[in-house]
Parts: C-alpha cells; structure tokens; sequence
C-alpha cells in the first residue's frame, strides 16, 4: 500500500469513530505496526489535520475535518451501486431519484475503467411491481416527519380491514424486502407500533412535535419492542 493511500485510510479509520482509538486497534485494521501509525499521526499532526490524543491513551479526529476527495476501491464501489440500487427499488419516488442522482454524480467523477464497472457490478435488487409502489405514496411526508420530529394523522386500514384513525409519532422506517414498516408511538394506544405503509389511507402532518429523545425512543423501540411489536390491528 503507498503511504499517501494508508494516511488516507487512517484518517478514515478514526473519522468512523467517536471515541479514542488506540495504536494497536488502527495497526490492526491498517495491518501496519504500532511504530507506523505513531509516525504517521506525527505526520498527519505536522500537517494540520485535528488529531488529539497520545501513545497510550487513543486518538481522536477532530470535529469538522472534511478528507479531501477520495478515490474508491472495488468493494466499496459495489456497496455504492448495491445500496443505490436497493434504494431506487425499495424508496419512495423521492429517494428513488436521489439514489439515481448519487450513482450519476459517482460515475462522473471516478475513472472511466471504473464507471464502466459500476455499469457492469452484478449485484441485482428485485424490481417491485407499479402496484406495490403505489401503495407507499405517503413515505416523502413520512419521512419528512421523522425528521422533523411531527405527529402525523394517519387514515389506517388495519389487518381486519377496519379504517381507523391515529395519530402518532414516526421515530423512523423500516425497509423490508416484501413491506415497509413506520416505526411508531401510537397515541390511541399508548404504545409503539408498526404500520404498514401500503395500509396507510392518508396521511397529515400536523403542527404539534414530539421529543425523539435523541433517537433514544427509536432506539427502545427496535430494542424492547420490535420482535413482539404489533403490526397494527
């Protein structure tokens, strides 16, 4: 491996991590001894790049320290492509355009041997039917809500075919390969829930938010409740 490529992957060895990381566990991962990655912290230091911590005690990159444009490997080329792919299936029509959007943008500025891989990578997601995707028009505002932190008003056909009427708080979405799951606190019920996308009647969000804590009641949910969850009857 050149030097430049192993300074590259060692910044993006503590990029992916938040806590100090020590010597051992980046010469292990870089498959490099301890010696070279104090030398080449020394070196990342000289040159301005925000690394704090010491032998002995771990490293840590810096808040904000944007890499500078990297090339990809084969292997994380086709984790771009699969994820793009399944995306652009599984997504609503909004993701589905930025998935073919990010793909585009990649193949413009990698090297035309590699763009014509990205072409080739056989690794093929199942194609959904204009029927299965007409049933999840409601995921934008979903997942708009799940980022703003709303409660929606949701029109609901439960597993009895009955219409009910919910309001809850969507902490995130589950993607299947056969169904897409919200992931919910159901006011009605004073509980989590899942719903179906494809049941949903209609959908409003509403003005009044909610504290996601965080992320710490997704969190609970996929924990505590996901495998008994009910899909909502």
């Amino acid at each position: 491996m050149r030097r430049a490529d192993r300074l590259l992957q060692l910044v993006q060895a503590l990029r992916r991590r938040k806590g100090p990381t020590t010597a051992k566990v980046l010469a292990d991962e870089l498959e490099v001894g301890c010696r070279t990655i104090y030398r080449d912290i020394a070196d990342l230091q000289a040159a301005n790049v925000p690394i704090q911590g010491a032998a002995g005690v771990g490293y840590v990159l810096g808040a904000g320290y944007d890499l500078p444009p990297l090339m990809f490997d084969a292997n994380e080329l086709e984790a771009i492509v699969l994820g793009a792919r399944l995306v652009a299936e599984r997504g609503d029509p909004e993701l589905a355009r930025a998935a073919r959007d990010v793909l585009a943008k990649v193949a413009a500025v990698v090297p035309k041997a590699l763009a014509r891989q990205m072409d080739r990578a056989a690794l093929l997601v199942h194609q959904r039917t204009t029927e299965e995707l007409a049933l999840e028009t409601d995921l934008p505002l979903l997942r708009q809500a799940t980022r703003e932190h709303r409660k929606v008003r949701l029109e609901y056909l439960d597993l009895d075919d009955r219409t009910t009427s919910r309001i809850v708080w969507p902490l995130g979405i589950y993607f299947f390969s056969h169904v897409t799951l919200l992931c919910a606190w159901c006011e009605l019920r004073g509980d989590y829930r899942s719903f179906r996308a494809s049941r949903v009647q209609s959908c409003e969000l509403l003005p009044e938010g909610f504290d996601a804590q965080n992320g710490a009641l997704l969190q609970t949910f996929l924990e505590t409740h996901f495998r008994t969850a009910r899909v909502v009857a």
